[in-house]
């Protein structure tokens, strides 16, 4: 084992060993980070999605359609 000297100030590590340590370290967090992206589980998404009823009732709570065009756009979505 090297000594400590002015010139192998870290005991003969170079900078240039210490890349592929980083390398892997960056790599193996990039591969959790899509893992966690894609399982679904992430805390800041609003939830589970609408579906097209829930999006009829606020279409029609906003009074974007009247309660006729409510009614026949509901009996679409049931068949």
């Amino acid at each position: 084992m090297m000594r400590y000297s002015w010139y192998y100030p870290w005991g003969g590590w170079s900078l240039l060993s210490l890349i592929p340590a980083v390398l892997f370290w960056l790599v193996l967090i990039f591969l959790f980070y899509r893992l966690f992206m894609y399982s679904g589980h992430h805390p800041w998404t609003e939830g589970p999605e609408k579906t097209p009823l829930d999006i009829l009732k606020e279409r029609y709570a906003k009074g974007e359609i009247d309660k006729k065009q409510f009614e026949e756009m509901k009996k679409d979505l049931e068949k």
